[in-house]
């Protein structure tokens, strides 16, 4: 064979392969689902080459890149009723409703410990999501080890306005991601992404409509005006990355997961059959999609 043709041969075969990217939507105790999902995942040794994860898709699509199955669930039954994990207490005493401290710092480190070595050796690459409330725009943060300023970005992406305290990294002021891209399948696809596997918490039904306190919530943000802008066109901008999300499909660059109802947890819920219901529901669509899935990624 000559030189020539082994590269041809060489240049096809990279053209061809699929560049595999996990795409992982927030929504608080709704992120059981994909826990659910991404457990099945990892126990069946499917890969990802990169994964984007926003608020709860980060805080729970982490344990992916660390290879910890069942962690997520894990904890969310241990400390379901625990304080200083989420309540309005925590709300009214350090201004988060899930607690920073302890969600972000002593559970990864002293409780049920993170595995920061799995996670800086495997090679697939882990965005974090948050909202920059001075412009308005999503930033992008590529994970890298684990370690602390990893975990705040990790807080900063799953920090809801109003239920949260704003989360300053190097001097960037940072919320939810979801406010400004609540589901970045764009953005997987300009990181190179043809296969992207995209893992929702709403229903196929699902339309976002406009905050019912809006005013309220505004006037509480005025400091923050492109924050207030950017959570007023939250509504137009998830129903168009559904639609997007939608036409993907069709065409055959997207795999979507989503559940067929609405999963109707609180953000608060203490009752751990409840969590296990949720967790469960992601569980048992992974197993029934798995042979599509894997097919899908090739």
């Amino acid at each position: 064979m000559s030189i020539i043709t082994r590269v041809s041969i060489i240049r096809r075969v990279t053209k061809e392969r699929n560049i595999n990217g996990l795409v992982l939507e927030g929504g608080a105790l709704r992120g059981l689902f994909t826990a659910g999902i991404l457990d099945v995942l990892m126990e069946n040794g499917v890969v990802f080459d990169k994964a984007v994860g926003v608020s709860a898709g980060a805080a729970f699509g982490c344990n992916y890149k660390s290879h910890q199955i069942g962690r997520a669930f894990r904890y969310n039954i241990k400390y379901s009723d625990y304080w200083r994990y989420k309540s309005k207490r925590s709300l009214l005493f350090t201004g988060d409703l899930y607690g920073a401290d302890f969600c972000y710092h002593k559970l990864p480190c002293e409780l049920d410990i993170f595995d920061t070595k799995t996670f800086a050796e495997d090679p697939m690459e882990f965005y974090a999501v948050a909202t920059d409330i001075t412009t308005g725009k999503p930033v992008y943060h590529l994970l890298t080890d684990g370690g602390y300023e990893d975990l705040e970005w990790i807080r900063a992406s799953a920090s809801m306005p109003i239920a949260s305290r704003v989360v300053n990294i190097n001097g960037q002021l940072l919320l939810d991601g979801g406010v400004s891209d609540s589901i970045p399948l764009e953005f997987m696809e300009k990181q190179g992404c043809n296969r992207n596997l995209v893992i929702r918490t709403q229903p196929d039904s699902y339309t976002r409509h406009q905050y019912k306190q809006f005013k309220a919530i505004a006037l509480a943000l005025h400091k923050y005006p492109a924050l207030v802008q950017a959570l007023k066109d939250r509504p137009a901008m998830y129903n168009a990355q559904v639609a997007y999300i939608k036409v993907r499909e069709k065409e055959g660059s997207a795999f979507v997961l989503r559940p067929s109802e609405p999963l109707n947890i609180s953000p608060l819920e203490k009752n751990p059959d409840e969590i296990r219901r949720v967790y469960n529901t992601g569980r048992d669509l992974a197993l029934r999609k798995l042979p599509e899935i894997i097919d899908f990624l090739g």
